[in-house]
């Protein structure tokens, strides 16, 4: 228990969206507050997902929920968020205040709440704003402000720090949180197994690689489809996830039959693939891919990745480069289908880079690290 003048100290988490609406930022908001349980008292305002506003209890906590009446460049936009959050700075009067960036327009209203107060301000950058080009200009001054304003800056990994001009501007306030995965998550039951034999079976004799993420530019599925060209039918490439791009990436692939789209897959499914693949492909290509949650996961059931080399973002600092997976020149379809075939053709380096992967997620991203770390920053 964390005390100020005898009294639990209070924390209150802004994240974007919260559980169990489900994003990776979201999910590492609520990983933030289940290890701060029990130690102070804490409150979460987030977006609504719809147009009404609602109060949940998650996980013993209270989740203040604005509804959403618009987006603007994939930022929500709220007419009751001001007031609400002005009610909680007032009322619940944090000690310290969480903030999950990116989230520009509300970034502005929480400047202006914490004018005068010494409330301790702790900025989790999750990732830089890249793709919408205005409102990376637009925000320039708001971000100064912000990161003038934080006390500690979150960081998920050392290669972004080096890769965001932000961070590199207040590299003494930035604290390294890497991700985490949820172990009794990843437990892998006898129906889970028994699917992945079945998928094996079905791919007797041929190499299964998977490759899992929302249909976006930024993951690089494209990449993965020309390099598929490249490939004899000895392999089967799974496309797992759905987006804006699926259609495109379809026809792109038309007369391919080594790939299958399998569109979104439910958890179990999903491990299963998982467990059954020879090698996990992640082919992102810019820093919006700010981490790889999906990518330790594979590698903590011990599966060798093939990844792109991304300055700034952590997937390099998550697999390692001749230690967990191979590395390759980013967007190089040759140098990536080199890759595949250098594994699909080497079992025993699959077995060396799987076991070095898992190794390397038990030792540095798992929950239990996560939490420790987490109640670090906050002292």
């Amino acid at each position: 228990m964390i005390e100020r003048d005898g009294k639990m100290q209070r924390i209150l988490h802004i994240s974007k969206y919260y559980y169990p609406f489900s994003g990776g930022t979201e999910q590492i908001a609520r990983d933030c507050v289940l290890a701060l349980k029990d130690k102070y008292v804490q409150k979460v305002i987030a977006f609504n997902d719809g147009k009404k506003d609602q109060i949940d209890t998650v996980d013993g906590v209270e989740v203040y929920k604005c509804g959403c009446f618009a987006k603007v460049s994939a930022q929500s936009l709220s007419s009751s968020y001001g007031k609400t959050l002005h009610a909680l700075m007032d009322s619940f009067d944090p000690d310290i205040v969480v903030f999950h960036y990116p989230n520009p327009f509300v970034a502005s209203l929480l400047l202006k709440e914490l004018k005068n107060k010494k409330t301790r301000l702790i900025v989790y950058w999750h990732l830089d704003i890249i793709r919408q080009k205005f409102l990376r200009v637009f925000f320039n001054g708001q971000n100064e402000r912000l990161l003038a304003r934080a006390d500690k800056v979150i960081a998920t990994s050392p290669n972004y720090i080096e890769g965001s001009k932000w961070l590199q501007s207040v590299k003494e306030k930035c604290v390294v949180v890497p991700n985490c995965i949820n172990v009794e998550r990843m437990k892998i039951t006898p129906e889970i197994e028994k699917r992945a034999t079945e998928i094996r079976e079905e791919n007797q004799g041929k190499i299964i690689c998977l490759a899992v993420g929302r249909h976006t530019e930024y993951k690089g599925f494209s990449y993965l489809i020309e390099a598929s060209k490249l490939l004899d039918d000895n392999f089967k490439i799974y496309i797992a996830g759905k987006g804006e791009l699926t259609d495109k990436l379809k026809k792109e692939a038309e007369g391919d039959n080594k790939i299958q789209f399998t569109g979104r897959v439910d958890d179990k499914e999903l491990k299963a693939s998982i467990r059954a693949c020879d090698i996990y492909c992640f082919p992102s290509i810019t820093k919006n891919e700010a981490f790889g949650l999906a990518l330790a996961e594979a590698m903590y059931y011990e599966k060798p990745a093939i990844t792109f080399t991304i300055p700034g973002s952590g997937v390099n600092y998550v697999s390692l480069d001749e230690v967990t997976g191979i590395e390759v020149e980013n967007r190089n379809v040759e140098k990536y289908a080199e890759a595949m075939k250098k594994l699909a053709t080497d079992k025993e380096l699959r077995v060396k880079y799987g076991r070095a992967g898992k190794k390397r997620v038990e030792d540095n991203f798992l929950d239990s690290q996560f939490g420790e770390n987490i109640r670090k920053v906050m002292i």
